[in-house]
This record gives structure tokens, C-alpha cells and sequence, in this order.
């Protein structure tokens, strides 16, 4: 497994991680330890070692499971936390240092470490990005100690933009072949600024798979039949914000493109095409589902003429509706 630069960390991580939304457990089921323990094996055996998760994932449980595995098998994993998603109401007014500072210690116990790797603002409130509270409490946590990094996770791009004003080490971002806006601005501000960048949602909620058509349903449970138009948090977390039947639709093109139906590894390469993402974290609910997201480092790079089919495919299909909106 190759590796990059991961920002001004100083450390390197593989391009290809594991992302921990779905450790354990699919959409809307039960967290299932013994499975989300086979996953964590499945990825160190691998080679890879980037984690994501969040506070929030499977109601800390994720986070638990990481803390458990790394007791047994110590300094495998960088790990990149989350917080800020417990608040609620989730608004600006309910960020507070006090409560980052709490969350940085819940954590360090359910991870069982001294410090954190490093902790992300969780797609928090666009005025949370201008609050300087809120960051110097960042800077007091990493004088203690307590982490050894900080970023932002983000849904738009101004966002991202707004938050290199501060020192940050990472930024995790939406990117995809449906998602293409943060070529434009954001990628060479953070290059810049020696920013690492998460690439997040790279599959799309699944539609980049290639494996769904009209006719796919989903558990009432799942994110991807209730959010999207956004009624429990952002639509651009479900489908990176295409409707449903464009999704397909795009699918099917990039299908003919690349000549494939099995598009997972694909879009995973296309995304490493980028020298300013550092690290791909595509998640997985079965250990088997990892080979999949590994096969995309073993992928020759692909094509100029490649490259620019996909750029026309947004241009011409998903530019209009998605480029304005995050």
C-alpha cells in the first residue's frame, strides 16, 4: 500500500483507509462487535493504516472497538476522530469550548490513549468556522497534550476556505466523481497551507459501486431512503447530493467508460489521481468488502482522455444542480 504525506502531521498514512461509519454494522442495524473486530484485522492485515470515525458512530461504539483492537496491537493505526455531532440541538450556540474539551476526554477513553492522533470539528455549523474560541481551545488541547493535531470535517467548500484562516493540520471533504467542486478553490488553498485532505463519501453512498439500478430499495432505517432532502442532516451526504435516478443514470455512463461494470475500484483510483488528497477512507460493513477498496491501489493510473471523460460527464450532467450548492 502506497503511502502519502498526510498534511503538516509530519506522518505518513496509506492513500487508502478504512472510514468507520458502517464498522460493525450495515444502515440502520445493530452494531455487531465481533464483525467490526474482524474488520479492524482484515485492514491492518492489509497494510493500511489510516482510521476515520467519530464520536457519534454507532453511539461510541466504533470508537470503542478501535480503542479495544489498538490495546491488543499497539501503534498500527493513526486515528482521526470526530466531535461536535452530540450536541443538540446542533447549533453554533451549543459550541462552546467547554464542550469540545469534554468531548476531546470522552475520546481518550473510549480510544484508551493519552492523545489523540487527531480530532476533527464534525461538519459543525457554517459560524462555528469563524469562531475563535473555539479553535484557541483547539491550540490550549494541543499544548496539553491531549492531541496531537486538529481539523475540520466539512460540507462546503467556503467552509474549508474559512477554516485555513486557523492552524489545522486536516480537512475531511466530500469528494468524488459526482463531487468535483473542490478541485476549484480548495485543494490548492489547503496545498498551500500544507493541509492534509480526507477524501470522504468516495463511492457516493453506493451509487459508485455500479451495483444499484432504479429498482434498488432501501431499509427504512437507511440514511439513503429518509435524507435525501436532507431531513435528518445535510443531502449532500446521501448520494453526495445527486438525485437518485441522475445517479444511476451517471453510472451507467462511467460504466461505458471505463469499460467495467464493477466501478468501486475506479472511483476510488480517480480520486487518488489527485496529489492533494492524502488519504481515500471508503468504509466497509464486512471484512470481505475491503479487498474491493483495496484493489484500487493496485489499479495502473488512469488515462488523460479517462480523466476527462469524467470531467465532461459532471460538466454536462451534475455540474448545474451540485457545483452551487456545497
Amino acid at each position: 500500500m502506497e503511502k502519502r504525506l498526510f498534511g503538516k502531521t509530519g506522518k505518513y498514512v496509506t492513500e487508502i483507509g478504512l472510514g468507520t461509519w458502517q464498522l460493525g454494522t450495515v444502515w440502520g442495524k445493530p452494531f455487531n462487535r465481533e464483525e467490526a473486530m474482524r474488520i479492524l484485522a482484515a485492514a491492518d492485515e492489509a497494510g493500511i493504516n489510516f482510521i476515520d470515525t467519530a464520536d457519534v458512530y454507532n453511539g461510541g461504539e466504533s470508537e470503542k472497538a478501535i480503542g479495544d483492537y489498538m490495546a491488543e496491537h499497539p501503534d498500527r493505526f493513526y486515528v482521526t476522530t470526530k466531535c461536535g455531532r452530540q450536541l443538540k440541538p446542533h447549533t453554533a450556540e451549543m459550541y462552546t469550548p467547554e464542550a469540545v474539551a469534554g468531548f476531546i476526554q470522552e475520546s481518550l477513553k473510549r480510544l484508551k490513549r493519552e492523545r489523540l492522533d487527531m480530532i476533527l470539528l464534525h461538519c459543525p455549523p457554517t459560524p462555528v468556522f469563524a469562531r475563535d474560541d473555539i479553535f484557541a481551545e483547539l491550540d490550549r488541547q494541543k499544548k496539553a497534550g491531549n492531541i496531537a493535531d486538529y481539523g475540520v470535517s466539512i460540507e462546503k467548500t467556503s467552509e474549508g476556505l474559512q477554516a485555513l484562516d486557523y492552524d489545522i493540520s486536516a480537512m475531511e471533504v466530500i469528494f468524488n466523481m459526482f463531487r468535483l467542486k473542490p478541485l476549484d478553490e480548495l485543494f490548492p488553498a489547503a496545498a498551500a497551507k500544507n493541509v492534509g485532505i480526507i477524501a470522504r463519501v468516495p463511492l457516493a453512498s453506493g451509487i459508485l459501486t455500479g451495483k444499484f439500478t432504479k429498482e434498488t430499495t432501501f431499509g427504512e432505517k437507511d440514511h439513503r431512503s429518509f435524507n435525501r432532502e436532507g431531513a435528518s442532516f445535510d443531502k449532500g451526504e446521501t448520494f453526495s447530493g445527486v438525485p437518485y435516478d441522475l445517479g444511476i443514470d451517471c453510472a451507467e455512463e462511467l460504466k461505458k467508460i471505463f469499460g467495467t461494470d464493477k466501478l468501486a475500484p475506479i472511483a476510488i483510483r480517480w480520486i487518488l489521481m489527485h496529489p492533494e488528497v492524502s488519504v481515500v477512507i471508503p468504509g466497509a460493513s464486512r471484512a470481505e468488502q475491503l479487498q474491493n477498496n483495496i484493489c484500487a491501489a493496485e489499479l495502473a493510473p488512469l488515462s488523460k482522455a479517462q480523466m476527462e471523460a469524467v470531467q465532461i460527464l459532471y460538466d454536462t450532467r451534475l455540474r448545474q444542480i451540485i457545483h452551487s450548492q456545497w
